[in-house]
């Protein structure tokens, strides 16, 4: 007997067939059959039917990025004028028609002078200076009062991160910024000084070895913020310590590339005061400095504890070092010459990310340099100075003395065996000694490419950068005066660089990249990127006379141009400013694609804008890296007061301000531009 009883009627098997018929229930539906049979307790006939997750969202690519600039602060504002100003947003545009702004505002990691985390559970002092034996020097100028130098005046600034890096205290991911401080603008005893007398009577400028630290930061992972954790002073004591480190950079290999400016001159130090006491602090004899151990290339690198050591490289040549760029060939390096009477020099590394041996370059320019950004750019050439390695030249500079190396004149000595070149716009009249071309390409460096026919008359060249993408490189020249000038002080047809007119506001260089270059000799230049034409990129603007606020050149356009940094992906140049023309220095957002110029923030008046570094993503996020330095340094003018300077219309209302702001004018600030509520993302 069949088992009829288990089979569905008629009916059962037409609702059947239609629910079979049926679509499916859209997605976020409900299962609405109950009871249909089969479980004779009420249930579900079928499962519930569960919607598939929603695709994700198509991911929105970085498109463009644009600043909207900010109003020069007035003293109608006179805080505004005091203190870091920032009034600019930062615009992101994806490719799916949305965008993101931001407003930006600044955030510092500490000002000088603060007591922070030595990730020991001890404290330190930020900016704080130490002898060879890594002791605090102090400040005994005031009776006392006795306390630790520290700097007021931080620059060059590289942020890193590392794959393996482990810093007790970090609850996000550990970044870390290098930072280095360049010198202490006054001592104690100079707290209240107004005229120049008082000021040149207690500098401690040059007279403190350059301290450099490794900042272990916590980056959080939700806001992109970056908080201090741990300062770590790196130890000099193999370097010889640090003499006025300025501008730097992040090498291709993730190591700080530190400077040393104003190279000692060897031939005058015995009369040189400053060198003497930079002797006194660092070794307790104002003897035993050797002014051929400074003016080279420091390279930090950064350690996973937070921790660093540093390498002195002396191979590539002893000038004003302020900031190195290397090329993406990881061999290639540009530096600028920070000087009067200065030249444009390159690097050529025998090995990639090895700075430690290879060949120095100087730039011969054609005829016809302009500083009009609708002139021609202008061909160079490059003059051979020699190979070194790093090791042979430290133990030339450990062995000679410059009488061994050239004879020098400072009045013509009616010998045509002597060249005679403008140093810092001095007369010099010089002569290399036989055998030791070496010694005098890689120690007077300086020297020696005027004696090659180099276009010394650069008037400071600072720092140095590169757009990757259209292979140009760009060069600040804080002024453009004396030396470039014809007939100007230390000027010399030899040049070839000889402008109608001086432009004190000064201007960015580019410079074309390319290969297949060949030095004056006729020999290969081993690299692709070696720069050979120049052009104006951007300049300022002298007035003719000061506007109502005391600024001698546009405040509406770059003024003395300083520290550098190319972002390539956000295609900007920034621009900071080392201003003796403008009344509070700006940092700057230009566009190479839209030449669209925007003040992105105001620096405290009488400060100057350092420790520049574009960071386009460090674990998806965006940084600009901004440090200030000697808030309220004020300088003198015609009488040889604060009165009447640069600043003499802003300076009685200001002083106090600043003082108030930044310890009675000790101290400044390190830190970087941030966003409300959030850090600035190039993705979506």
């Amino acid at each position: 007997m069949s088992d009829s009883s288990k089979a569905p009627s008629a009916s059962r098997r037409h609702a059947l067939k239609l629910l079979g018929a049926a679509p499916m229930l859209p997605l976020g539906g409900v299962a609405f059959l109950t009871a249909c049979g089969g479980g004779g307790n009420g249930t579900t006939f079928f499962p519930p039917i569960v919607p598939p997750p929603a695709p994700p969202a198509p991911p929105a690519n970085f498109v463009s990025a644009e600043f909207t600039g900010m109003a020069a602060p007035t003293l109608s504002d006179a805080a505004a004028m005091a203190t870091t100003t920032v009034g600019s947003t930062f615009k992101v545009s994806f490719d799916n028609g949305t965008s993101t702004e931001y407003k930006l505002a600044y955030q510092p990691f500490f000002k000088t002078g603060d007591m922070v985390s030595d990730g020991k559970g001890g404290q330190i002092l930020a900016g704080g200076y130490y002898n060879i034996k890594n002791e605090p020097i102090l400040d005994t100028s005031v009776p006392g009062k006795e306390r630790h130098f520290f700097s007021d005046s931080p620059d060059g600034t590289s942020l890193l991160s590392l794959p393996n890096a482990n810093v007790p205290g970090v609850k996000g991911k550990p970044v870390f910024a290098v930072v280095q401080f360049e010198y202490a603008t006054r001592t104690l005893a100079g707290a209240n000084a107004v005229t120049k007398a008082e000021m040149d009577a207690t500098s401690a400028y040059g007279t403190l070895p350059s301290p450099i630290a490794v900042l272990t930061l916590d980056q959080d992972q939700t806001t992109g913020k970056l908080s201090l954790v741990k300062y770590h002073n790196v130890d000099m004591s193999s370097a010889h310590g640090l003499w006025i480190t300025c501008g730097a950079s992040l090498s291709p290999w993730n190591t700080h590339l530190s400077s040393e400016e104003y190279e000692p001159d060897a031939t005058t130090v015995a009369s040189n005061a400053v060198f003497k006491a930079y002797s006194q602090n660092v070794f307790g004899d104002p003897t035993k400095a050797n002014p051929y151990h400074y003016g080279h290339l420091p390279e930090i690198t950064v350690n996973p504890d937070g921790t660093g050591t540093v390498k002195k490289h002396y191979c590539l040549g002893r000038i004003s070092h302020e900031l190195i760029q290397v090329m993406p060939d990881n061999r290639t390096a540009i530096m600028g010459d920070d000087y009067t009477n200065g030249g444009f020099f390159m690097f050529v590394a025998d090995k990639e990310k090895d700075l430690s041996a290879g060949t120095l370059y100087v730039a011969k320019y054609d005829a016809g340099y302009s500083i009009d950004p609708a002139a021609a750019a202008t061909k160079m050439s490059w003059i051979n100075l020699g190979h070194a390695t790093s090791a042979e030249i430290e133990n030339l500079a450990n062995t000679l003395t410059f009488d061994k190396i050239i004879d020098v004149a400072v009045s013509d000595p009616a010998d045509i065996t002597y060249k005679k070149m403008f140093l810092d716009g001095k007369q010099n009249w010089v002569r290399v000694k036989p055998g030791m071309e070496k010694a005098a390409a890689f120690l007077e460096t300086h020297r020696y490419a005027n004696i090659k026919g180099a276009s010394m008359a650069f008037t400071k060249m600072e720092g140095t950068t590169v757009n990757i993408k259209d292979k140009v490189a760009y060069s600040a020249l804080q002024n453009i005066q004396n030396s470039m000038v014809k007939g100007g002080t230390g000027w010399s047809a030899a040049t070839d660089i000889a402008l109608q007119d001086p432009l004190v506001a000064g201007g960015v260089m580019a410079h074309n990249l390319a290969g297949g270059q060949k030095d004056t000799d006729g020999n290969a230049i081993n690299s692709e990127w070696v720069p050979a034409q120049t052009r104006a990129l951007i300049v300022g603007e002298d007035l003719k006379t000061p506007d109502a606020l005391g600024n001698t050149s546009n405040p509406d356009k770059i003024g003395n141009p300083d520290n550098i940094k190319f972002s390539e992906k956000l295609r900007t140049l920034f621009i900071g400013e080392d201003s003796s023309s403008h009344v509070n220095n700006f940092l700057w957002a230009y566009n190479i694609d839209t030449k669209k110029l925007a003040r992105i923030m105001s620096i405290p008046a009488g400060g100057e804008s350092t420790g520049l570094h574009a960071v386009d993503e460090l674990n998806g996020w965006t940084y600009i890296m901004s440090n200030f330095q000697h808030p309220g340094d004020w300088g003198t003018g015609p009488s040889k007061t604060a009165a009447d300077g640069l600043h003499g219309k802003v300076y009685t209302t200001l002083d106090p301000l600043v003082r108030a702001n930044y310890k009675d004018r000790f101290a400044a600030a390190v830190g970087y531009l941030t966003a409300d509520p959030i850090q600035p993302k190039l993705s979506k």
